[in-house]
């Protein structure tokens, strides 16, 4: 048995270290993030520039692509497509054996940024702020929808926790200060009157020191996304998640409101304008991706591990109620998002890249 939850804690560390259910299992900043995005987007521009324009098999490659491009309709050339391995993918497997698609799956956010910026994908599922990040560096992405929600809950022995303000006067631990999980839960503070005064915030590097923790601490009180949460209380049985921090943003922002966003799905607006019936296709297929996924997580879960996201199908079974794996588009889409980037851009404005999209962000069919 323990040698059961060691390989889920290994796999499930592997498959989700980046987005989705659990965000990066790092303390790096979404400050860091931007930067990243940044400095990957001029390097792609640097090295196009630096490209021998007279080199013929460089001219050959070129005029291909173009062609293919411009054919893509016509021809039935496959969509490029990429996504990190975690949540984002496994939300596309109900759709990834269809011959218009050539599937890509990373494991580094910055190699499907770069992918992007050179044009080598057509559409990618990122995390949230870092589409606004791109938008604000490039003006040459839209947002086309949503496509996993939050995956952040509160994990203790004590069941009374049921609201922000009955962690007054707690210890709360968890990831870096300066991170993502970290902004959102400042929020959650300030809308429920309250501060970091009103307890003790322990920061921890990464979310799996925080799960060693609260095995070791069964009256320590957790933030942790998935899949550290289900790890957590795998590793404990005294352990539940007591609170869903969705479920508590949802409760302040009411029907209509933002949402706790995670991952999104963007296109380049090159592609966009010249293919857009294609990506109206793709929308449609995304949507119904996801809602096989969630409602047959068994078979699902088999596809999963069939491609690789995740080693084994009973993890991927195991994880996929907690992803939070959805599809929700235009004005709708619009509404949740942007009520997320600018809770964001108050904490920290480089952590959406400086300043709020504007509404050409956002693709609305």
């Amino acid at each position: 048995m323990k040698r059961f939850f060691a390989v889920f804690l290994a796999a499930s560390l592997a498959a989700f270290s980046l987005v989705g259910c659990g965000g990066s299992s790092s303390s790096s900043t979404t400050a860091e993030s931007s930067s990243v995005v940044e400095s990957t987007v001029e390097e792609s521009e640097s090295a196009t520039l630096s490209e021998p324009e007279s080199t013929e098999s460089k001219s050959t490659e070129s005029s291909s692509e173009e062609s293919e491009s411009a054919s893509l309709e016509a021809d039935g050339t496959a969509i490029r497509v990429g996504a990190l391995k975690g949540p984002t993918s496994m939300g596309l497997v109900g759709m990834m054996d269809n011959a218009d698609y050539d599937f890509t799956m990373v494991t580094a956010a910055d190699e499907l940024l770069a992918k992007m910026v050179s044009n080598e994908l057509d559409i990618a599922l990122v995390p949230a702020n870092v589409s606004s990040v791109l938008y604000n560096k490039t003006s040459n992405v839209s947002v086309i929808d949503i496509n996993t929600l939050g995956v952040l809950y509160i994990v203790a022995a004590d069941t009374s926790l049921q609201s922000i303000p009955d962690l007054k006067g707690k210890t709360l631990y968890m990831t870096g200060k300066g991170t993502t999980p970290d902004y959102v839960f400042q929020y959650l503070l300030q809308a429920n009157d309250m501060s970091a005064s009103d307890l003790s915030i322990e920061y921890k590097s990464e979310a799996a020191e925080v799960a060693a923790l609260l095995k070791e601490q069964p009256d320590a009180i957790g933030l942790l996304p998935q899949p550290f949460a289900t790890v957590a209380c795998v590793q404990n049985e005294s352990l539940q998640p007591v609170m869903d921090l969705t479920e508590q943003w949802d409760a302040l922002q009411g029907e209509g409101g933002s949402r706790l966003v995670t991952g999104v799905t963007i296109v380049r607006n090159d592609f966009l304008n010249e293919h857009p019936e294609a990506v109206n296709e793709f929308m449609d297929l995304h949507q119904k991706s996801a809602a096989y996924v969630n409602e047959n997580l068994a078979e699902a879960a088999e596809k999963i591990a069939e491609l690789g996201i995740v080693e084994k199908a009973p993890i991927a079974q195991k994880a996929l109620p907690y992803c939070n794996i959805t599809y929700i588009d235009g004005e709708e889409m619009k509404e949740a998002l942007s009520g997320y980037l600018t809770v964001l851009f108050e904490q920290d404005a480089s952590s959406v890249g400086g300043q709020l999209p504007d509404d050409a962000f956002y693709y609305l069919p």
